[in-house]
């Protein structure tokens, strides 16, 4: 593993569950502004895909882009992320009811 490819995960790791940044951002992050279609080749052969989170990293433009499992499956983890980063948000603010903001329990 090249030097440059152990920056790059160490960025990916970085990401908060449920979020997603560009290979673009993540090529700066690394040290290396230009390189981001070298950063998607080093997600490509990711060694670690459900531990090194490559699934939050997307195309400038905000598509998708690649993934191991496929575009539904990246897809889907970023939605259950998404959901799971909600329900913790809810869990630390407290629940609250549609019917006036009460507080539950």
């Amino acid at each position: 593993m090249t030097p440059f490819a152990k920056k790059v995960y160490k960025v990916v790791l970085s990401i908060p569950l449920g979020q997603v940044r560009t290979y673009k951002w993540v090529a700066k992050k690394a040290g290396s502004p230009q390189a981001y279609r070298a950063v998607g080749t080093i997600l490509k052969n990711n060694p670690y895909p459900l531990i090194i989170p490559c699934h939050r990293v997307v195309k400038s433009d905000k598509k998708l882009g690649g993934y191991i499992f496929g575009i539904k499956k990246k897809r889907l983890i970023l939605d259950l992320e998404r959901a799971i980063n909600l329900i913790l948000l809810k869990k630390k603010i407290g629940w609250y009811n549609n019917t006036g903001g009460k507080r539950w329990g």
